[in-house]
């Protein structure tokens, strides 16, 4: 508070770790509801993360092979296959050519499984609609540029992470996260965002 008794405009610094404890909340609270979806829908935490990587690749008109998946899980191809495999048995996910190359297949959703998806989802996205309604057309091109602009700043550093991270301590990473994948109940972190503040 000032000295006249108005709010202060919060300060460059603030705004941003504004942002940043904004993502982390939302991604916390991402966390929680797949967890509903998950028990509700006799999926493991594996294929759940696997139906996420392949719902967003498919949204953003880039649909995932199996090895950018199995690239994204961070697991060995035998464990993706074998994830991949019990996907499209339980009609979540098919494979199909590649128009650009035929030798390999890419990951798309079932329409069962978008259904299902969007049978779940649907209200929550009536509770957004509500929410957001107040807000201006502007309030929201900001706010997509914003994430946008968060998203590709976690790209960015996943990237990086990746490049010093030492390949034995990948194959260690990987040789692990396949046991845990048959071992360990289901663990449904979406996300963990790393932020200032």
């Amino acid at each position: 508070m000032t000295k006249r008794g108005t709010k202060s405009s919060p300060n460059r610094a603030d705004l941003e770790k504004l942002m940043s404890a904004d993502m982390r909340a939302v991604t916390a609270q991402s966390d929680r509801i797949g967890r509903y979806f998950a028990r509700q829908n006799n999926v493991s935490s594996n294929d759940f993360r696997a139906l996420l990587h392949v719902l967003v690749a498919e949204a953003a008109g880039t649909p995932l092979t199996m090895a950018q998946l199995r690239q994204r899980m961070d697991v060995s191809p035998a464990a993706i296959t074998y994830l991949v495999d019990r996907m499209i048995n339980a009609g979540h996910v098919r494979r199909e050519a590649d128009p650009a190359d035929r030798r390999k297949a890419l990951l798309r959703y079932e329409n069962s499984g978008m259904e299902l998806a969007h049978t779940f989802f649907a209200p929550l996205n009536v509770h957004l609609g509500c929410a957001l309604a107040e807000l201006p057309d502007t309030d929201l091109i900001a706010a997509h540029r914003v994430f946008s602009a968060m998203i590709a700043a976690m790209a960015t550093f996943e990237s990086e992470l990746a490049a010093q991270q030492p390949k034995s301590a990948t194959m260690r990473a990987t040789a692990t996260s396949d046991s845990r994948e048959i071992l360990s109940p289901p663990d449904l972190r979406i996300a963990a965002v790393a932020a200032r503040g």
